[in-house]
């Protein structure tokens, strides 16, 4: 029941969250996004799912794409939140060390610090199986070296280091697994390039060019045999708040439709009255809520520590908000017409953004071929 119910604490969250964010207007520009941020944080939103030892919220994945719902569903939603809590914190916060948690985890709680995330690269695309960015130990030193190259990277630029998703090789098989490493900013060799993107987004993408980066053992982040339980722990968190930013983005589009399909008048009745305006937008209504039953329920399994129920749902909901969530912007612009494709209204921006929860940070057609085969038990055709 608790993933169809939300708890009294839940829904006083929801509130909460949705009342500070129609406080702030719509962010265009990375210092307005920096002071949401930053405010967000010091009412314990951003941290709200890393553990309260190191100055979080003790809650988890649930409460935090509940956040980040909201935030979008005001017109704000916080890319990052994707990233440097969901995925970084949480990684860091179940394998890394004790001197990494207490370095991190109260930085990323409290907004002062931000993590990106790399693991997409130019010739692997959803294939991370066939990543080649490589890390391999100095024999004399016992540091690790970094070679390789990262694209669509989110804001990296923001960010005090990145967690980078390099492979070592196994002495005692050859064969290449994943590890994740963290890399500083500032870190020699370690160079970022910004790609053009016709998309309207105030975090940016970046390709990044890691040539012989030089880290300290204690750079790698758990146990470098651990390869994909750790990765995996944070790619089910980062599916789950992809979904949330495609829920928040859709209601908020399906909101301001809604208030000008009440206002707008012809022929001396709203045009909301017509069932060619309200039947789509409430089929638009339908799909939102039915993507956000999903992502309750990955959230709830993440949470509980089923990792492997985790992943299905957690796809699951991916795919479904962002399948509700093109739906939702396009009836919305539809809905307005002409105005629809106009600054004044804000939508016309959110027709290339809402693809992105189609794209990233898997492709619908990847979820396709996972349920074929993991949940329906087709053979693979690659």
């Amino acid at each position: 029941m608790t993933t169809l119910i939300e708890s009294n604490e839940h829904k006083s969250l929801r509130e909460a969250v949705a009342a500070f964010a129609k406080t702030h207007p719509h962010t265009t520009n990375a210092e307005d996004n920096t002071r949401l941020w930053q405010a967000a944080a010091k009412l314990g939103y951003i941290g709200v799912n890393l553990p309260e030892a190191y100055g979080g919220g003790g809650a988890g994945i649930t409460e935090l794409s509940l956040v980040l719902e909201e935030l979008g569903a005001a017109g704000n939603p916080l890319l990052m939140m994707i990233v440097s809590p969901a995925i970084c914190g949480t990684v860091i916060a179940r394998f890394g060390t004790e001197e990494q948690k207490r370095e991190w985890l109260p930085p990323l709680a409290d907004g002062t610090r931000l993590m990106a995330f790399g693991i997409t690269e130019p010739d692997a695309g959803s294939n991370s199986h066939r990543i080649t960015t490589t890390a391999r130990r100095d024999a004399a030193t016992g540091d690790w070296i970094l070679t390789g190259r990262k694209v669509f990277v989110s804001g990296v630029d923001i960010a005090d280091a990145t967690l980078i998703v390099g492979r070592t090789e196994d002495a005692r098989t050859g064969k290449l697994k994943p590890c994740l490493f963290i890399v500083p900013r500032d870190a020699p060799g370690f160079e970022r390039r910004a790609i053009d993107m016709e998309l309207n987004a105030v975090e940016r993408q970046f390709e990044l060019t890691l040539d012989g980066v030089r880290l300290p053992a204690d750079a790698l982040v758990g146990d470098e045999d651990a390869g994909l339980l750790q990765l995996f722990a944070g790619l089910n968190p980062e599916r789950v708040m992809t979904a949330a930013f495609g829920i928040g983005m859709g209601r908020y589009a399906l909101s301001r439709a809604l208030e000008y399909a009440r206002e707008r008048t012809v022929w001396k009745t709203p045009i909301g009255a017509h069932q060619a305006i309200a039947h789509p937008l409430a089929q638009a209504h339908i799909d939102l809520e039915l993507a956000r039953l999903m992502m309750q329920k990955a959230a709830h399994l993440y949470d509980a520590g089923d990792d492997v129920g985790a992943g299905e749902a957690a796809n699951m909901a991916k795919y479904a908000a962002g399948e509700a969530c093109v739906k939702a912007v396009d009836q919305a612009v539809h809905t307005l017409g002409g105005n629809g494709l106009t600054r004044e209204f804000g939508l016309a921006r959110l027709i290339t953004a809402s693809r992105v929860a189609r794209i990233a940070p898997v492709s619908r057609e990847m979820i396709l071929n996972y349920v074929s085969h993991q949940t329906l038990g087709l053979p693979k055709s690659y």
